[in-house]
């Protein structure tokens, strides 16, 4: 089974909006897989972004993908309660009103968090011998807490209603679209794993 190390896990930090995809000239074999990969998601553009940083060789299988998506969705959603965290801190601090709605994001996100860690574990016992009954409920637990995370994260985004609002709201629920985004990315992505490794499996005797 193939797994990500921690310098591959690591490397999600690296996904940030400053970075540039290579010029289709230069795109490695390893780009080009996971461009063609990402085609298959609802946000290509943003996978991609975050993902071009695997493109040195560590990514060579669609579970490796998966995994490595999962990972950026991870350190996505941990980044932004980190950052929830301080301004539900400083609006209880202040009684202001909107202290409530954006702690109550914040515990969303926290389950998100759990759900994926656990996704990210689950994916990692897939390995070569899963076959039959046991793969599709290990694929069963990955598909419904990646859903799960996304759906806390759509959840979350509700507390910020449409219209104008004031300038850390619209940071706020830029980073929590964020994670909904790039957890959408990685679901796409499992399935696509899933699809192929479910294949590979129901062929051998």
């Amino acid at each position: 089974m193939a797994k990500l190390s921690l310098p591959l896990l690591i490397f999600s930090l690296i996904c940030v909006s400053a970075l540039v995809v290579p010029a289709l000239a230069r795109r490695s074999p390893h780009q080009a897989y996971i461009e063609v990969s990402c085609h298959a998601t609802r946000y290509p553009a943003l996978c991609i972004q975050c993902l071009s940083g695997y493109a040195n060789g560590s990514i060579e299988s669609p579970q490796q993908l998966a995994q490595a998506a999962l990972a950026v969705s991870l350190y996505k959603a941990r980044y932004t309660r980190a950052y929830m965290a301080k301004v539900a801190r400083d609006l209880r601090l202040m009684k202001a009103r909107d202290y409530q709605p954006i702690q109550d994001c914040v515990d969303q996100i926290d389950n998100g968090i759990d759900q994926l860690t656990q996704s990210i574990q689950e994916l990692r016992r897939l390995g070569q011998e899963t076959v039959g009954d046991d793969f599709y409920w290990h694929i069963s637990n990955v598909e419904s807490w990646v859903s799960a995370a996304q759906t806390d994260a759509m959840t979350c985004l509700d507390e910020f209603p449409e219209g104008r609002m004031g300038k850390t709201k619209a940071v706020l629920k830029g980073k929590v679209l964020n994670v909904a985004m790039t957890t959408s990315n990685a679901l796409a992505l499992f399935h696509r794993f899933a699809a192929k490794y479910g294949a590979r499996t129901a062929t051998k005797p």
